[in-house]
């Protein structure tokens, strides 16, 4: 006897319908939306906490910046890495694909390079080292992946495998065999066991990159476990070794980890305090 996915309406509430020069359109507040405003909130209140302890080295008003271009970050570049990685194929018959977002699809490593991003301009823009602008925001960012994992079970997509374990689930849309609720694996050692890893090793280590490189440690880690119950998306399939694209891109943030947490380079740039609210 499996376990069956919970009757869950995706859409917490409508609005509407309204109707505009001719057009009747009908917005709606979705679980998934919702869960990454909880983690955009939920990681505004930890970084105004630190930054109202760093004695002046951040401020809220910087806070704000960092927190506006990052969102901005992690949507353009999840969309635009999901489209180009797993649908090239339908960029190329329709661009327009491209902005069709209420279709569904982003992509973290997609989203990762749009945060890497945002966080150049930040250090450039506040005039500090990248570093000290990514060991701020990593500790918080496992609190919208699980949000975001949450939203993703709760949409019923990217289950796992099919399995026979005794926690494995009927999805409406993965056939009518068990599989495992990876989404959920996912939410705990992504979410749960990345946050409490990341707050444990912050407190221990005062080397610049160093709470980065957990994170990109942790992260690939996790995901590459993860992927060995994940159903892989089905226009990509296995590669060489019978890896996914997920552990593929994943490999990478763990190497690259591994040295910025083992490097010999113990100097920290200073950083001066910069005026501005509290």
């Amino acid at each position: 006897m499996a376990l069956q996915f919970p009757d869950i309406d995706p859409i917490i509430v409508k609005f509407g319908p309204f109707d505009i020069f001719g057009h009747s359109f009908e917005p709606a507040l979705r679980w998934y939306g919702f869960m990454y405003l909880v983690g955009f909130i939920a990681a505004m209140v930890l970084l105004n906490r630190k930054a109202d302890r760093s004695n002046g080295i951040w401020n809220r008003e910087q806070v704000s910046d960092l927190l506006f271009y990052s969102f901005l970050g992690v949507i353009l570049g999840g969309r635009i890495g999901y489209v180009l990685v797993y649908h090239f194929d339908y960029f190329l018959a329709d661009p327009l694909y491209l902005f069709k977002i209420t279709e569904g699809g982003m992509s973290f490593h997609g989203g990762l390079v749009g945060v890497i991003l945002a966080m150049l301009f930040i250090a450039v823009r506040q005039k500090r080292s990248f570093w000290a602008v990514s060991d701020m925001v990593a500790p918080v960012v496992p609190i919208g992946l699980g949000a975001g994992r949450i939203g993703n079970f709760i949409n019923g997509e990217l289950w796992g495998r099919t399995t026979d374990v005794p926690w494995g689930m009927v999805f409406p849309n993965g056939g009518p065999l068990p599989r495992h609720p990876s989404q959920l694996y996912q939410f705990a050692l992504e979410g749960v066991v990345l946050f409490l890893l990341l707050y444990w090793f912050s407190k221990r280590t005062s080397k610049a990159g160093a709470v980065s490189g957990m994170f990109l440690l942790g992260y690939g880690i996790f995901r590459c476990v993860a992927e060995l119950v994940r159903q892989p998306d089905a226009q990509m399939g296995y590669y060489w070794l019978g890896l996914t694209m997920g552990q593929i891109l994943s490999i990478p943030m763990i190497l690259f980890g591994l040295y910025l947490i083992f490097r010999k380079d113990k100097h920290i740039a200073a950083i001066k305090p910069v005026k501005g609210k509290q």
